[in-house]
């Protein structure tokens, strides 16, 4: 698999936003970035990483039991609600993104848009956390 080592393409995103919290590790697939970079671009907004790559050894990927779309680098999870959650609702099946996950309870700080490029995961697919 080859990832993300040439960062320039994604001018609205940093290679630090997309590291694992508990390793530092980061191997994010070119497809994914390329897609959220034209959803940024679309939206003319910034956007907010809250998770992008976790390592399998991350406390939420070892939970399961078989790593998901974070783990190689297929998924980033982007911290939003209200308006901006709609938008990011409305322009990413355009732009390609065909698994969207949807947790807009609770705190606002915890709310989220989460999107994949995951090729094994049925596809298209909306759910909710």
């Amino acid at each position: 698999m080859s990832y993300v080592t040439d960062w320039s393409p994604y001018p609205n995103f940093t290679e630090s936003e997309f590291r694992c919290s508990h390793t530092g590790r980061c191997e994010m697939q070119p497809a994914l970035l390329s897609r959220l970079q034209a959803l940024r671009s679309q939206l003319g907004q910034p956007l907010v990483v809250s998770s992008g790559y976790r390592d399998p050894r991350h406390p939420v990927e070892a939970r399961k039991t078989s790593p998901g779309a974070h783990a190689f680098g297929h998924a980033v999870d982007l911290r939003c609600d209200g308006q901006l959650a709609y938008l990011i609702l409305s322009f990413a099946p355009r732009i390609g993104f065909e698994r969207i996950g949807v947790a807009q309870k609770g705190a606002r700080s915890s709310r989220f848009i989460h999107l994949d490029t995951w090729p094994d995961g049925p596809s298209p697919a909306v759910w909710s956390y």
